[in-house]
């Protein structure tokens, strides 16, 4: 008897209450998507390579209009490889093809790391920034923090001992955090970043530029102990600026938009801020998550994967010295997000995403 092989979904969906009843009277198509938000992740973004190809590569671009793209971390510079050309799938596919041939040897300083993560932007984004910021549609928004007291320091011990502030005030409540960090928004200079008026901290927002742009997503992605802060961000006010997923860790933001906001991720839930990982009660606010639809790999996917997981910076560790190892099972990872884009788009053409909607 021949066995039935049944194919496993890629994807998880989930949405937000005033997303399911919009997509209720309409399906969904480009022309409702006007903002994508990008969490922070490191290597995890590697995994989305196929889904963020598809979208920006494929179904976007079908409908020309203004979209703000807004992120953290990686999903800053996700976004950044999307706006700078005119052909997102080849800089999409070189950012995963950069960051995967990244070597660090043991005991590496935060200096070294700094030094290689300007030359991989260089690589990645050189000659590009004008276009970027010209983009004839997309608007890159990057979320950085500003640090206070000790945050600011880049010795380990004072750097080490702010951040051990930091977690216990979290631990107590988020909004403590406001002692230790202050939230940037470098948007398009064109136009206001997508959020309404931030009060949960203090927050300041600066216009991109083509002086500025390198060292915000510089910044953006400059995890403490891991990397040097960023002094002085051109435009932006005086101080030390680090990681923007500190603060907004899966941009769990008051987003102003018209209509459904499109947010490929890594997971299938919102987790506020990077000290919340482990607080499994600290999630993503109701109220601001009612617009979104979050598109994840399935768990049925994962398992399918090296490891049964998308790439993580945990992997600089667990193949230390084995770095061919550790390529080739990221490569792999990176192929397999193909099957991620396809499932995405077969489901738009053929009516099924409403099938598989679970809520968030």
């Amino acid at each position: 008897m021949t066995a039935i092989h049944i194919k496993q979904p890629a994807l998880t969906i989930r949405v937000g209450r005033r997303a399911l009843n919009r997509l209720q009277q309409k399906p969904l198509g480009p022309e409702d998507v006007h903002v994508i938000p990008g969490a922070a992740g490191g290597p995890k973004a590697l995994g989305l390579s196929g889904l963020d190809k598809a979208i920006f590569g494929d179904w976007l671009p079908r409908v020309e209009q203004e979209r703000a793209l807004i992120g953290s971390s990686i999903g800053s510079w996700r976004f950044a490889a999307v706006a700078s050309s005119d052909d997102p799938r080849a800089q999409l596919a070189k950012l995963a093809e950069l960051y995967t041939s990244q070597r660090f040897a043991k005991g590496v300083s935060a200096a070294e790391v700094t030094r290689k993560s300007i030359l991989f932007l260089e690589e990645l984004l050189g000659g590009r920034e004008d276009y970027l910021l010209n983009h004839p549609w997309y608007r890159l928004n990057v979320v950085v923090v500003r640090s206070r007291g000790f945050l600011e320091h880049d010795t380990r011990g004072r750097l080490g001992l702010g951040l051990m502030s930091a977690i216990s005030a979290n631990m107590v409540s988020r909004r403590h955090l406001g002692r230790y960090m202050e939230r940037g928004i470098l948007h398009d200079g064109r136009v206001r970043a997508p959020v309404s008026k931030l009060v949960d901290f203090p927050s300041h927002e600066v216009p991109l530029t083509r002086e500025n742009l390198l060292p915000a997503l510089l910044a953006s992605a400059s995890i403490p102990l891991v990397m040097s802060g960023v002094r002085n961000i051109p435009g932006a006010p005086e101080g030390v600026y680090r990681d923007g997923g500190l603060l907004d860790y899966h941009l769990d933001l008051p987003y102003e938009q018209p209509g459904v906001i499109l947010y490929p991720h890594f997971t299938d839930k919102v987790v506020p801020g990077w000290f919340d990982k482990t607080l499994p009660w600290r999630r993503g606010d109701a109220t601001r998550l009612q617009d979104v639809l979050l598109v994840s790999p399935s768990r049925e996917y994962l398992d399918s994967l090296p490891n049964r997981k998308l790439p993580d910076r945990k992997d600089f560790e667990k193949y230390l010295g084995d770095d061919e190892d550790r390529e080739r099972d990221w490569r792999k990872a990176i192929a397999e997000s193909d099957r991620l884009g396809d499932e995405f788009l077969e489901l738009l053409e053929t009516g099924r995403l409403m099938d598989r909607l679970q809520p968030l």
